[in-house]
Order: structure tokens, then C-alpha cells, then sequence
């Protein structure tokens, strides 16, 4: 799917485009999301070099991911997305020309249909290309925050149900998750750094003051929420350790049991076993009371073994 976002007296205007259909003129920013073979060949109409491939999105090394060519300056910048309770990593490429931004992603983003909704509320203070590029790295950094402040939260809920002990295995649960969400988070925060310093190298000579301010207090922000993220990783692993720690209690627990259990009846178990000895010789079998008292000397062995473990406090 190919929209086109039209400026034009401080404005958007949102047209969709067809492979039939040429640029519009006034166009300031073209989202290219999951295209099919025929709008693959449109776009590569738009680029003197090679265009890109959906298969490139996922690329980590840093000469892929920044770097400027012939069609201008690319960026392969990762957006968390929470889906449910899960957190995912989502790649987009940007491609900032003159005063042409063109987004290129596989996936659907709640990022950008948030952008669109800010640009029908005309909401957005945008002079040219750059300064979106700037207002969706704003927001990223914004709602990356809003889901860190959403971890706090749930670790507090799982530190409540980790004392309680009620469903260990769906708290454990719970807490793996939260840690994958934070290392998707983290890596965004990291990859929103590179991003932003290799746009202000690169825009050293082009950009305005007020855009280098704003891709400084962007930086600064991000060098805030890094500490938040190794917080919430050293509470997940404590949490995680109290979780397992309880669970093996809970084994202890049981364990214990059947050892008491096994030492309470290894007294009479011994005096049955002397007397079930196929030995001719044994004085109490020829006793009218010797069964009787073989159980009473059985009941009394595991009474005192059992009051001898009580008075320790081993139970």
C-alpha cells in the first residue's frame, strides 16, 4: 500500500496512490508499507540506485542501517510495539531527500496511524522533510517512555503475586515476557541514538538551530530512559530469583514431608522386619500377646520418633 501525504499551506492531505498513479506534486512524505510486485517496481522508479527489499529491513550491521547515497540519507530505525502483553521490534527504512520522506516497512505501526491522526488534527509544526523525520523519532521516544512507565506497573503487580504464591508458573510467565518487551525497548533506545547522531552529523551544514536543539533534547532524553531500562532488568531478575526461590521452598516443603514421613515409620518397619525372620529361634513367637505386642512396641517406636522431631521443631 502506497500513501501519499500532500503539503501544502501548512496542511496534510492524505492520498492513497495506485502503480498507475505518478508523485503528486507537493508531496512531503510517501509511506510505502508491505508492497506488492508491482507498486516494488513503481517505487523503484523513485530511486537513482538500487531500491530496497523487504528482506533488508532486518539487517544490524551499522554501514546498512545509516548511510548516504545518490538518493540522499537512509535510516533503518527499530519501533517497539506492544501487541497485548507482548512488546515486539519493528523495522522501518527511512529515506530523507531534499524535501521528500519516504517511509518503507513491512509491518503495520500504531505509530504511524497516531501521526496521521496528529496530521488531521493539525497538530504537527512541520517546515519541510527533516523536520518530520524529527516530529516520528519525537514521538517514538515518547511512546517508548509511555511503555516503560507501563513496566513499572506491571512489575508491581507481579511482585504482589509473587509473595502470594497462587500461580507461580503464570507470574514466571509474565515476567520472562515483561523481560523480552524491556530488551526491545532497550535495543530501540540504543538504535534511536545512532539514529539521531548520524542525523546530525549528517545534517551538520543543512539543519537549522532549532532542528540540531531538537535532536540534542531528544538525545538527552533518551540518556535518561537508558537507566530506567537496566532498573527494570535488575527488578525483573529479582523478581524472577523470589519466584524461583518460592517454587523451590514449596518443593522443600513437600520434600520434607516424605523424609519425616520415611524416618517416623523406619522404627517400626525395623521391628517388623526382626520378626519376620525365617529364623526357627525367635523367643516371642512362642508368646501368647507377642503379636499384640509387636504392634504396640511398632505404634510406640513411630510416636516417639514423631514427638522426638516435634520437639526439635523439625516440623
Amino acid at each position: 500500500m502506497i500513501t501519499a501525504y500532500l503539503f501544502k499551506d501548512k496542511t496534510f492531505e492524505i492520498q492513497p496512490l495506485t502503480p498507475a498513479d505518478s508523485l503528486p506534486e507537493h508531496t512531503l512524505w510517501l509511506d510505502i508499507h508491505k508492497p506488492d510486485e508491482q507498486e516494488q517496481q513503481w517505487m523503484s522508479r523513485l530511486f537513482e540506485e538500487e531500491a530496497p527489499e523487504l528482506d533488508e529491513l532486518d539487517d544490524i550491521e551499522a554501514s546498512a542501517r545509516f548511510y548516504r547515497d545518490k538518493d540522499g540519507l537512509h535510516i533503518h530505525s527499530l519501533f517497539p510495539q506492544r501487541l497485548g502483553k507482548h512488546i515486539d521490534g519493528i523495522n522501518v527504512l527511512f529515506t530523507l531527500r531534499n524535501e521528500l520522506l519516504i517511509s518503507f516497512r513491512e509491518d503495520d505501526l500504531g505509530l504511524m496511524r497516531l501521526l496521521r491522526h496528529y496530521m488531521r488534527q493539525e497538530r504537527l509544526e512541520v517546515e519541510d522533510a527533516a523536520d518530520l523525520l524529527l516530529e516520528i523519532f519525537q514521538l517514538k521516544v515518547e511512546y517508548i517512555s509511555d511503555l516503560i512507565e507501563d513496566g513499572y506497573k506491571t512489575l508491581e503487580g507481579t511482585a504482589k503475586e509473587v509473595l502470594q504464591v497462587d500461580d507461580l508458573h503464570k507470574t514466571m510467565s509474565d515476567l520472562m515476557m515483561q523481560e523480552d518487551g524491556n530488551g526491545h525497548i532497550r535495543l530501540a533506545l540504543y538504535d534511536t541514538r545512532r539514529a539521531l547522531r548520524f542525523l546530525r552529523r549528517s545534517l551538520r551544514q543543512s539543519a537549522s538551530d532549532e532542528q540540531r536543539k531538537w535532536i540534542d533534547e531528544m538525545l538527552y532524553d533518551i540518556e535518561s530512559l537508558l537507566p530506567h531500562t537496566q532498573f527494570l532488568f535488575d527488578k525483573i531478575n529479582f523478581q524472577l530469583e523470589a519466584a524461583m526461590g518460592f517454587t523451590s521452598l514449596e518443593q522443600s516443603k513437600v520434600i520434607k514431608i516424605f523424609s519425616v514421613a520415611a524416618v517416623v515409620f523406619l522404627p517400626p518397619t525395623l521391628i517388623a522386619s526382626i520378626y519376620g525372620m525365617n529364623f526357627e529361634i525367635l523367643p516371642e513367637l512362642g508368646f501368647d500377646y507377642g503379636y499384640p505386642m509387636s504392634l504396640v512396641l511398632m505404634l510406640m517406636s513411630a510416636c516417639g520418633t514423631y514427638f522426638f522431631f516435634k520437639r526439635k521443631g523439625w516440623l
